[in-house]
């Protein structure tokens, strides 16, 4: 562990798991921001990432968050959806079972599963409840595209590399009832429409907002890639001052200062590699299992305009914790899928967004 993420637990006040979870108050707005590929213990107390450790110390952080599995699609969706629905791979929302075509690398393989899932999802919640979604992707081609990725290796962009954009960090896509959405092109959109949307106030109820391959710490090599881009050191930077721009913009507009309750949460698919000391997942998680055998541990920090300050919640949560939250936060009683798990472990982080004064408007 880097000697500042012992400076961070020292710093912040531990706070004690809560046996009977106290009520969690209704969100107007909650804003999801993934990262890539990092175990908790390489970004916290990490130098590179003054940013999020900033807003670790000042808001709430979950010690012990988890993903579900390697690599990275599952986890997108398990946080959308409640399950990975036997997804063990970042083959395209469109691949079936022995289909070759581009996208779809492993759908020979026995036992491979449908990437279009005919599951409800969150968003489908959403809409029942007349709640507003949107996914925000940088270097998305288009309003509602639905592509695999973006440059194609087989259609370059001049100045560009290829791959900024890539559907397996898009959760949203992996749902049928999304990809026949008559209304997706406001939905799935790109981040000079956020930059809009913040401007303007008409900003969702959720909305996941992924940054690009080279500002998210996944990477890219190749032709065209900027710098910072190729290396560990340059990914980190990198995505924590895109991570403090994205905050400080929402936390800078008229919506963050109203009286309802709003937050932002930043967090990653999975880890980069086993951490020592932690296991590979929490909450259901079983070594083996293809549906949760664990993504590692990843540091998920969670601000809020009224809730705690300078917390750490030592509850172990993962990201079927996270939609639990989300799905309570907006008075939404169903918990999809494993988000339903309390035998398991499976938890609201009631601690990280129950505000300080009360229970809220």
């Amino acid at each position: 562990m880097h000697a500042g993420a012992l400076l961070i637990a020292a710093t912040l006040l531990p706070v004690a798991v809560v046996a009977q979870p106290l009520p969690l108050p209704r969100y107007q707005h909650i804003f999801v921001i993934i990262e890539e590929n990092r175990t908790a213990d390489q970004v916290i107390g990490n130098a590179l990432a003054p940013n999020i450790n900033r807003l670790a110390r000042r808001y709430g952080y979950a010690a012990n968050f988890y993903g579900e599995r390697h690599p990275s699609e599952p986890n997108y969706i398990a946080m959308l959806g409640g399950d990975t629905f036997g997804i063990q791979d970042d083959d395209a929302f469109y691949c079936k079972p022995g289909v070759r075509i581009p996208g779809c690398l492993l759908s020979t393989q026995r036992g491979y599963p449908d990437h279009t899932i005919g599951a409800r999802s969150l968003a489908d919640q959403l809409a029942a409840k007349g709640l507003t979604w949107k996914g925000y992707f940088e270097d998305l081609p288009q309003p509602g595209a639905l592509v695999y990725a973006w440059p194609l290796p087989e259609q370059p962009l001049p100045g560009k590399p290829v791959k900024l954009y890539v559907s397996k960090h898009n959760g949203f896509v992996s749902f049928a009832a999304v990809q026949k959405d008559p209304a997706l092109a406001g939905k799935l959109v790109g981040f000079d429409v956020l930059e809009r949307d913040i401007a303007s106030g008409q900003l969702p109820n959720y909305a996941h907002i992924v940054p690009n391959e080279c500002n998210d710490m996944h990477g890219l090599h190749g032709d065209n890639v900027p710098e910072g881009c190729a290396s560990d050191a340059g990914l980190v930077a990198r995505a924590d001052r895109v991570v403090g721009e994205i905050v400080a913009k929402i936390t800078g507009s008229p919506m963050w200062r109203r009286a309802e309750n709003s937050a932002i949460v930043i967090t990653f698919d999975e880890g980069g590699r086993r951490a020592p000391g932690h296991p590979d997942g929490c909450c259901g998680s079983t070594p083996g299992d293809p549906d949760n055998p664990g993504g590692g541990w990843v540091a998920t920090v969670v601000i809020t305009n009224h809730g705690p300050r300078g917390l750490i919640d030592r509850t172990p949560y993962n990201h079927y914790s996270l939609l639990r939250t989300t799905e309570a936060a907006f008075g939404i009683t169903e918990y999809l899928g494993h988000a339903a798990d309390t035998g398991a472990g499976v938890r609201i982080m009631t601690p990280l967004f129950r505000p300080a004064a009360g229970p809220g408007p």
